[in-house]
């Protein structure tokens, strides 16, 4: 067997662990990563990655079959024919949901960074200090000036695009060229700027897409097939990016198939002394030593592995000392939606698939605007003209019926908000210790809803949605509020919260664990607040801080 002490370990090969694999090696440590799901080999194991719908027996939709094995993944849009494989199952891996959780996993290496959304946005002190200015939740230990260059540092990395707007609510980055507005969006969006003054903006997504020359990746080809994996590497991934990048030091080891059960802890030493894993091929336990952990096993994954970390000092798992581990769940809070009709532009086309969308930052108890509830939304959306499989129905037969199919329908413009959940303390995760997973672990018990103030912003959500709509001259508009249940932004957080005190936080304002200082979380877990912005560049920059600060305390001899 190979070596099973290393200076560092870390737990979870997704957006984070990937970046900490990468920041740790890239200094000189010797580091084992460990994955509980198989390996995905960059661009060999992108297997559908160049297939179209009609490759597919069921042309990528999803099946009987797979709706009565999968019964948590229906709920959504993940359940489909084109990356079953990439998704968890569901009688595998069960949770007990006292209350309606949502959760859709990726356990493989490269986690969900395979998955995501790619929507890159950073959080300033608009969103730090919100915690402290309405008393929700405990202060973030930072402010934006401490975060400022560690997201200069990942956006230079990873390669974010994005266009410089100047707003207040949400800071410009080291970007690439951005992709474009089409010609309807940026018509709506000059509407907007004139209708709203100013204080309502739709911009182009800022999305983890190489747009311009890269010495190691491929420009997005705007193919629209991100999930599939990207042969290209034209997206930011653990396997396009963070992964070579560590295995290029020759200093990293990974390890697919091990599921870490617990961490080690010495009470005298009062630190982590290495990890338990079970061999998810072979049942067996192995263990692993270190002189510093990084878990980032992704929010949920990283609590459940403190939770069963429970000592005699700890019942409750290393970290618990708070009372707070497991506590103050959050997602982001979707299917508020609103879409109409875009008359003109019938000379009009689009080239390519572009893999983004615009977006509207949030305006929501900003700039003087005061609402009967706190914090805020945020919309993302795109305009879109159909395709020659539009709607001809009154063209049944003949010459008329082939002429329809060579012509473009019309335009059409659509959003979806996401809305900011508050950090409450009853929103929670704990350990079922009735019911075992396929390795007779014990499963995570979900009890967490929207509540008041959630629903109050869902009106706005929706009534904002559309009045927008009609005000830029759309017709026919329409908008709905579909299942108000957290999971579904798949942006769990706040499991394992930093903050300023020990007594209110599981976390320091480094991610090192109170009770243990060489464990370091730096997924969402950490997250004190969750803003209304896609999380993952967040969890890229303080994941790089806190490893850049792990080496250093490293080197002084206090780990």
């Amino acid at each position: 067997m190979a070596d099973q002490t290393y200076d560092a370990i870390v737990i979870g090969s997704g957006i984070s662990g990937g970046w900490a694999a990468k920041e740790l090696t890239e200094k000189g440590l010797k580091v084992i990563m460990l994955e509980r799901g198989r390996n995905i080999e960059h661009i060999k194991d992108y297997v559908n990655a160049n297939k179209e719908a009609w490759d597919y027996p069921h042309h990528g939709r999803r099946t009987q079959k797979m709706i009565e094995e999968y019964p948590v993944l229906k709920r959504d849009y993940p359940l489909n024919e084109i990356n079953l494989d990439m998704w968890v199952k569901d009688s595998d891996c069960p949770y007990t949901e006292v209350k309606r959780f949502d959760w859709f996993r990726g356990y493989h290496v490269g986690g969900r960074s395979l998955l995501w959304g790619r929507q890159s946005y950073r959080i300033n002190d608009m969103y730090f200090e919100e915690n402290a200015k309405d008393g929700h939740g405990v202060d973030w230990p930072i402010r934006y000036k401490e975060i400022e260059q560690w997201y200069d540092y990942v956006e230079r990395f990873a390669g974010i695009s994005g266009s410089k707007e100047g707003l207040a609510q949400l800071p410009d980055g080291q970007f690439l060229p951005p992709m474009e507005l089409n010609c309807v969006e940026k018509d709506v969006a000059a509407r907007m700027k004139t209708i709203y003054k100013g204080k309502r903006s739709m911009i182009i997504g800022r999305t983890a897409h190489i747009t311009a020359a890269h010495p190691d990746r491929t420009q997005c080809q705007f193919r629209d097939k991100c999930w599939l994996g990207c042969p290209f590497g034209g997206y930011f991934s653990t396997q396009s990016s963070t992964l070579p990048a560590a295995m290029k030091t020759g200093n990293l080891t990974v390890r697919p198939w091990s599921i870490v059960t617990k961490i080690l802890y010495d009470k005298d030493s009062k630190k982590a002394t290495g990890v338990e894993v079970l061999d998810a091929e072979t049942n067996k336990t192995y263990v692993y030593k270190s002189k510093i952990i990084f878990l980032n096993a992704s929010t949920l994954n990283s609590a459940w592995i403190l939770m069963n970390s429970a000592t005699d000092i700890w019942p409750d798992g290393l970290g618990s000392s708070s009372g707070e581990l497991g506590h103050n769940l959050m997602d982001h809070h979707l299917n508020v939606h609103a879409g109409g009709i875009v008359e003109g532009y019938t000379d009009k086309y689009v080239f390519g698939r572009r893999a983004n969308g615009f977006y509207i930052p949030r305006y929501r108890n900003f700039f003087g605007d005061k609402r009967d509830y706190v914090r805020g939304f945020g919309y993302q959306g795109s305009a879109s003209r159909s395709g020659w499989n539009h709607d001809v129905a009154e063209y049944s037969l003949g010459a008329d019926f082939k002429d329809a199919l060579t012509e473009p329908g019309g335009w059409s413009i659509g959003m979806g908000g996401f809305g900011e959940t508050l950090p409450y303390h009853d929103n929670k995760v704990t350990l079922d210790k009735t019911k075992k997973d396929k390795w007779g672990l014990n499963i995570l018990s979900f009890d967490a809803e929207l509540k008041e103030n959630e629903l109050k912003m869902r009106k706005d959500m929706l009534n904002d949605a559309i009045e927008m709509l009609e005000a830029i001259g759309a017709k026919n508009v329409t908008g709905g509020d579909t299942n108000p249940y957290l999971g579904r932004g798949i942006h769990e957080m706040g499991t394992a919260r930093m903050g300023k005190d020990p007594k209110t936080s599981v976390l320091n304002k480094f991610n090192q664990v109170w009770d243990a200082k060489n464990v370091f979380v730096t997924d969402g877990s950490f997250m004190t607040s969750a803003a209304c912005q896609n999380p993952s560049l967040t969890y890229m920059a303080f994941t790089a801080r806190a490893a850049n600060y792990a080496v250093e305390e490293l080197k002084k001899g206090n780990l």
